[in-house]
C-alpha cells in the first residue's frame, strides 16, 4: 500500500492507495478540488461541507452520465455487430450464388464444347 498526500479545498489529506495508483488518486483529488473551486466561484462562501457535498454530487452526476453513455455505446456496438453478421451472411449467400452460377455456366460451356467436338467428328 502506498500513501499519498492530496490537497482538497485547502486541506491536506493523507490517503492510502494500491501501489501504482498514486497518480490516479492525485488526479481524482485534483478534479474534486477543481469542482469545489468552480462551485465556490458560482455560489460564493456557502460552507466547506456544503461545497464538498455539492462537488461529490457533481462528480457522481458525471459518473452517472458516463455510465449512460457506456450503455448507449454498448447498445450501438451490439446493433453494429448484428448488422455486420447480417452483412456477412448476405455476402456469403451471394458468394455461394455466384459460385453456383459460374458452375452452371461452366457446365453449359463444357456441354457446348462437347457438342461442337462431336459435330466436328461427324463432318
Amino acid at each position: 500500500m502506498s500513501q499519498v498526500s492530496v490537497t482538497i479545498n485547502g486541506k491536506t489529506y493523507r490517503m492510502a492507495c494500491d501501489d501504482g495508483q498514486e497518480a490516479h488518486l492525485e488526479g481524482l483529488a485534483d478534479r474534486l478540488n477543481e469542482i469545489i473551486g468552480q462551485l465556490r466561484q458560482s455560489f460564493g462562501e456557502i460552507g466547506d461541507q456544503r461545497l464538498t457535498v455539492m462537488a461529490a454530487i457533481t462528480m457522481g452526476d458525471d459518473l452517472a452520465e458516463s455510465r449512460r453513455q457506456v450503455r448507449r455505446l454498448e447498445a450501438e456496438l451490439a446493433a453494429m455487430n448484428e448488422t455486420k453478421a447480417a452483412v456477412i451472411a448476405r455476402y456469403e449467400e451471394a458468394e455461394a450464388n455466384v459460385a453456383r452460377v459460374v458452375d452452371l455456366a461452366a457446365s453449359r460451356l463444357e456441354s457446348l464444347a462437347e457438342k461442337l467436338v462431336a459435330g466436328d467428328k461427324r463432318d
